[in-house]
């Protein structure tokens, strides 16, 4: 298994660009916790095998592929936007939002941008946008990679908080266990309330 990348970091190097971001988030579809995105900026010789959309990946060789893309990336950029401002603006919104903060988070910056999905960030560099990046092209893989494994570790940190809800085990996504536990004992400050799921019970909060 591996990516088999289409040349899109390749073809924006021969139009004159020099550093060339991949933007994807982790966290869209949860009923809890925040939305994460990163960036990624790669070098045009890197050794990162394996390297593929982190949804085909075991989380331990995400972990692995997270070492080395720190290790070996020019620059990365994280953005987090919480479930308060989800709920305010709603999750594609919020979303676009996480990706454009992770671009303006990358050091040094780069002069092109490769997001993931179909639709572009709000942001004046310019850029493509390619349907299914993460499993097409590299340094969208990566950003995928870092986004997925942060936002786990984050989970994990909210589980030790409200340990009731079983964030370690699914992220906050809907599973039968963490509904069942949302009709048990509510909805706590990281849920989304406008979620459905979650909304029925958000008279419950704690």
């Amino acid at each position: 298994m591996g990516i088999d990348p289409e040349p899109f970091e390749k073809k924006a190097r021969q139009e004159g660009f020099s550093s060339v971001a991949g933007i994807d988030e982790a966290g869209r579809g949860p009923l809890a916790g925040p939305v994460l995105s990163a960036a990624v900026i790669l070098p045009e010789r890197v050794s990162l095998e394996h390297l593929d959309d982190s949804k085909r990946l075991s989380p331990g060789r995400r972990e692995e592929l997270f070492g080395a893309i720190y290790e070996q990336a020019i620059s990365i950029g994280i953005g987090i936007v919480d479930p308060v401002e989800i709920d305010r603006i709603n999750i594609l919104q919020a979303s676009l939002l996480a990706m454009r903060m992770a671009v303006d988070n990358l050091r040094p910056a780069p002069d092109y941008l490769l997001v993931d999905g179909t639709i572009p960030i709000q942001c004046p560099l310019p850029q493509q946008v390619v349907k299914h990046g993460d499993r097409r092209c590299r340094s969208i893989a990566a950003a995928s990679i870092i986004a997925k494994v942060t936002r786990d570790r984050l989970m994990r940190l909210y589980d030790e908080e409200f340990p009731v809800f079983g964030f370690g085990q699914h992220k906050g996504y809907g599973t039968r266990a963490h509904r069942e536990a949302i009709r048990t004992f509510g909805c706590c400050r990281i849920h989304r309330k406008t979620f459905r799921g979650v909304e029925e019970y958000v008279d419950n909060h704690w």
